[in-house]
């Protein structure tokens, strides 16, 4: 019996080691390159197959490193390596227990000659891509209209947004720079890259967010990590001089001229660009469903050129830029404002002629003398100078003025109200007409020196960093205003007369020195130290002159004496010196599946004020104590799916102004008055965001949650002043505002992958507490409005060489309520829904159209609720071999787009509409100059999507090859 159960034991550990033995999974690991430039391939398909049934058992995609890792169990597989444009790869593999990791080293991708020359397998480019933190779009996979630029292409993208200021959120997150190849783009500046760089010119776009300078060197935490997009530009491009040449004028007086020229070669990239239009450079809008309300907000007309050169070496990295941009803005606004806390209504009509040039150059300079040390100059400086001409007229009502007449804008300028029976009389509280001509210079210097040194290879740096800042701004307004008050019982029609004039010189600097520690306490594991002090010094001398005795107007020269007219309680001298120590002490964990980074800061303050306001002068020191925890956790699923929670507080102090009890009534109906007991506030934020991706699928799915509260606040308390129509605000804390959003994008392609889906879904609830006068009781009571917002976006699109057709649908619902004023509630909603067709016809010519029904509904004022079909569309025929394109296109061709924005907050809800033309037609001419390194180079570019040379309209199939290694 004990031989038996011995010999039972014995097979038992034999089977149990065996099976161990076969469980155990090898990693393999390789990198992928491209087969020209010897260039990183990022997002590539890396599968194992099972032989002999060739069933996919595991896969994933090449960092942007082209490195990629996977694990099997013991076995005999086919490894398959693939991606759009190249020759896929297959190797045998043999994993044995005995070997548990596997280098198969570099594998070349060599080009695909047939789709280099015929571009008809696009469609099997995935939309979008994700790996680690990253989330990568392929380019060929967006049809955009001929000439486009990048913002086309972004527009296009699943989860992004562009607002009316050229503002670009991804997946809810703000992006702070554009790069090109991993290297800033004039300085990074979103709307240069936006309204400059050609779409032909882009492979990829990936997202990311960027570590500052100080946190990628040493690791430490700062909070100062910038969302970024960053480009791919196409293959072999790299190595030669490209660009083009866009030409373009239409009806409505509409011109657009734009050039760019760039040389790229190996890892230096030198560009020049120049534009010059009155079109808000909005592009051909190509399609996409979203409503876009109030996107052309008057009429303007920029002009700009810059350039920007990069390069890089072994050990050192340059890069900078210079620039001049002149904006001349002619903006026509009618608006109206219904204020919650008094039941007063207040109409607005202006008329705002800005005129700004302003010049910027960067630089930044990235050393490595050796393996140990590296150092990083960043130097910048800018000019800018402004002319602001604005008229202004503004009615306040007791009741709401359009109960009385359909237009009430109307009756605002003091001639239409004394020229005809003012049917508006018996409820004006007060009425103002005004001119102001601003005048502006503004000059600012900065630069960063960071120097870090490695004190071994475990982890154990230091570093010191140090910045200066320097501005000097001029500012000098004049103005003339007359406000009419209604209400006084003794002398109604009363009529205040203002001329003035105010200058205001201001000058600033600031510097900063920070030293950081970190110190390797275990495996991975890092101790990390910072102390920055920090010091700034503002001094600005406001003075005001009272030109009612002169015989001036806007325009004229200052009289000579006007200095005779200074008025002392108007004018006022400051000056501000702030001393910060900011000690931060933090945690960074590095683990396989996961990093932690946690830590506090602690920030002791001091501030120093020196003020004079007429007879009010103070000297007043005030020291405070901050602290601000935070908290990044990272969690790797796979090489595809991350989950990210972070939370930051911050502290924030009031203005040292807000704490002086003093009066400042420079406008008779917005005053404001100090106070002296206001205390810090204090905002906690909290984000979660989640991505993954199955490559064999093309399916990706990302959420993105974020919660903010703050503790006391700073809100204004508001009295009214029932017969000028006037309001004094004072700053109060408050307590109970906190916002909340939630996101969740989903993107797929079907089986044949012509077919794709992309759902990006949201909601944000808002919670506003602000205080309310009551007129009864003449008191403030605490007033809450919440604000939930339900939206979706939906698009569905086919593709394949020559033809695209996408339909398009969002709605986007609002639920608005007012707890003291139920009564003001409203549930507005808006949808759109439409579609776009790109089509590649015979003979190089191309058609892109779209066509949208944007709607509005559930709006208390019912000129809102309203429906606008836009349609645009382009013609554009390819000549000279795809090196030049004319176009024709046809912008809201049915002439129903408004430009109308609206706000809401705890105390009023505004609308706003602006002056535009948003109908006209253009003719561009588009030149095309492309001299790249090799013959395959030049003809991959061209043949864009099958429309510059490819066979097009009813060309041939085509697929991947295959090569052994």
């Amino acid at each position: 019996m004990k031989k038996f159960v011995l010999l039972l034991l014995l097979v038992c550990t034999c089977a149990t080691f065996s099976w161990a033995q076969n469980n155990k999974r090898i990693t393999v690991t390789g990198t992928v390159i491209d087969g020209d430039d010897k260039s990183p391939i990022g997002q590539a398909t890396v599968q194992l197959l099972s032989l002999p049934d060739s069933a996919m058992v595991v896969g994933n995609v090449t960092n942007n490193s082209g490195v990629f890792s996977i694990a099997a169990r013991p076995g005999k597989y086919l490894l398959k390596i693939s991606f759009v444009g190249y020759l896929t790869q297959e190797k045998p593999l043999q994993l044995t227990a005995s070997k548990p990791t596997v280098n198969i080293g570099t594998v070349t991708l060599p080009t695909d000659a047939i789709m280099l020359g015929e571009a008809v397998i696009v469609a099997e480019a995935p939309q979008v891509t994700v790996s680690e933190d990253t989330i990568g779009f392929n380019a060929s996979a967006y049809r955009t209209p001929e000439g486009a630029m990048l913002e086309e292409l972004v527009k296009k993208l699943p989860g992004a947004e562009i607002d009316e200021d050229g503002n670009i959120k991804i997946n809810g997150k703000e992006v702070k720079k554009i790069m090109v190849d991993g290297k800033e783009f004039f300085g990074g500046d979103v709307k240069t890259g936006l309204k400059n760089l050609p779409v032909d010119m882009v492979d990829k776009l990936k997202t990311y967010d960027k570590k500052s300078d100080l946190a990628r060197i040493t690791g430490i935490d700062d909070g100062e990590e910038e969302t970024v997009l960053d480009l791919t530009v196409k293959k072999g491009m790299n190595q030669g001089w490209f660009g083009n040449v866009d030409l373009a004028g239409g009806t409505e007086d509409r011109y657009l001229g734009r050039a760019m020229i760039n040389r790229f070669y190996d890892k230096t990239q030198f560009s020049v660009i120049g534009s010059a239009n009155n079109v808000n450079d909005q592009g051909f809008s190509g399609g996409g469903g979203g409503p876009r309300w109030g996107r052309n907000n008057g009429l303007n007309a920029t002009k700009m050129l810059g350039a920007n050169f990069a390069t890089e070496t072994e050990k050192l990295e340059m890069g900078g830029s210079v620039r001049y941009n002149y904006r001349d803005a002619d903006r026509i606004t009618r608006g109206n404002t219904e204020d919650f806390t008094r039941n007063s209504y207040t109409n607005t009509n202006g008329h705002l002629r800005n005129k700004t040039s302003d010049f910027n150059a960067d630089f930044r300079m990235e050393w490595k003398p050796d393996s140990m040390t590296n150092i990083i100059f960043r130097p910048n400086v800018s000019y800018s100078k402004s002319d602001n001409a604005n008229q202004n007229e503004s009615g306040t009502f007791n009741e709401d003025p359009f109960k009385y007449i359909g237009n009430p804008n109307d009756f605002l300028n003091f001639d239409d109200i004394d020229s005809s029976d003012d049917p508006l009389k018996d409820i004006r509280v007060n009425a103002t007409n005004s001119n102001s001509l601003t005048k502006s210079k503004n000059l600012s210097a900065n630069a960063t020196l960071q120097l870090n040194r490695k004190l071994n290879n475990k982890g154990r740096n230091i570093t010191f960093r140090g910045t200066f800042g320097y501005g000097d701004n001029d500012n000098d307004q004049y103005s003339e205003s007359a406000t009419r008050y209604y209400l006084f019982p003794e002398t109604p029609d009363s009529v205040l007369w203002r001329n003035q004039y105010i200058t205001t010189p201001a000058k600033n600097y600031n510097y900063t020195a920070q030293f950081t520690y970190s110190e390797p306490i275990a495996r991975a594991t890092f101790l990390q130290f910072s102390y920055r002090f920090q010091y700034k010094y503002n001094k600005s001398d406001k003075s005001t002159f009272d030109l009612n005795e002169f015989p001036w107007g806007i325009g004229d020269m200052l009289p000579e004496d006007y200095e005779t007219a200074y008025v002392d309680s108007l004018s006022k001298d400051a000056k501000y010196q702030y001393f910060n120590h900011d000690i931060s002490l933090g945690l960074r964990l590095i683990r396989e599946k996961y990093q932690l980074n946690a830590g506090v800061s602690l920030q002791p303050q001091n501030t120093k004020l020196s003020y004079k306001k007429g007879n009010f002068m103070t000297d007043t020191t005030r020291t405070v104590f901050n602290f601000a925890p935070n908290l990044d956790f990272r969690y790797r699923f796979s090489k595809v799916s991350q989950l990210r929670v972070t939370y930051r507080g911050r502290s924030s102090q009031p203005s040292m102004e807000n704490l002086l009890p003093i009066v400042d009534n420079s406008n008779p109906l917005n005053i404001r008055v100090g106070n002296p007991g206001l205390k810090p506030s204090f905002a906690h934020t909290m984000r979660a965001f989640y991505n993954t991706y199955n490559a064999e699928r093309q399916r990706g799915m990302m959420a993105h949650l974020m919660f903010t509260a703050t503790q006391d606040a700073i809100s204004n308390k508001t009295t009214y002043d029932d017969q000028t129509g006037g309001k004094t605000i004072t700053p109060e804390n408050i307590n109970g505002n906190w916002n909340a959003f939630g996101m969740f994008g989903f993107n797929t392609a079907l089986k044949n992958k012509k077919f794709t889906i992309n759902s990006f879904s949201r909601v944000n609830f808002q919670n506003q507490v602000d205080f309310d006068d009551d007129k009864e009781t003449q008191t403030s009571l605490r007033n809450r409005t919440t604000n939930l917002v339900l939206a979706e976006n939906f698009n569905g699109a086919y593709r394949n060489n020559w033809f695209e057709f996408s339909l398009n649908g969002s709605i986007e619902y609002n639920w608005e309520k007012n707890k003291l004023h139920s009564d003001k509630d409203q549930n507005p909603y808006t949808f759109s829904y439409g579609a776009s067709t790109n089509i590649t016809l015979p003979w190089q010519m191309n058609l892109s159209t779209n066509i949208a029904n944007q709607c509005r509904r559930g709006y208390t004022d019912s000129s809102l609720n309203r429906n606008e079909v836009i349609w645009n569309a382009q013609i554009a025929q390819n000549l000279l071999k795809g090196a030049a394109t004319v176009s024709f296109e046809m912008y809201d061709i049915l002439k129903q787009q408004s430009s109308i924005t609206r706000t809401l907050s705890a105390q009023s809800r505004s609308v706003t509409e602006y002056n535009s033309i948003n109908s006209y037609c253009m003719v561009h001419f588009l030149y095309r100059l492309n001299i790249f390194g090799s013959k395959a180079a030049r003809d991959k570019v061209m043949n864009r999507e099958g429309g510059f040379g490819g066979r097009g309209f009813g060309g041939p199939g085509g697929g991947h090859g295959r090569r052994p290694f």
